[in-house]
């Protein structure tokens, strides 16, 4: 009993290690580089400045949506070849979604 629960435990920390690795995949390379020399340097000041208007904080997310859809991109041309057309179509989707509400998220995350 005690040998199975140790495979058990092995199998979830492999299964964990496989995701996590999956994950760091998904950053498109350019970006990657461009990260690696930033961490480097250590956190830049400007991440810890809000952005002052409504119009900046709008650029801001529209960047972020970019992002997840690039990072989405990656992650369907990685998965299997049977379910990547239903999967950047969903991806696609979802950017849509999140650009049309734009505006609502922002003022949902900045509510003072």
């Amino acid at each position: 009993m005690a040998h199975i629960r140790h495979l058990v435990i092995g199998l979830a920390m492999a299964c964990a290690a496989c995701a996590a690795q999956a994950a760091d995949q998904t950053t498109p390379p350019q970006n990657a580089q461009l990260q690696q020399k930033e961490i480097a340097k250590g956190d830049p000041a400007r991440w810890y400045q809000d952005d002052a208007t409504a119009a900046a904080q709008l650029r801001t997310l529209r960047k972020e949506i970019g992002a997840a859809l690039a990072e989405a991109n990656i992650a369907c041309k990685q998965g299997p070849a049977a379910e990547r057309g239903s999967c950047m179509q969903e991806a696609r989707a979802t950017y849509k979604q999140d650009m049309a509400n734009a505006a609502q998220i922002r003022a949902e995350h900045h509510q003072h």
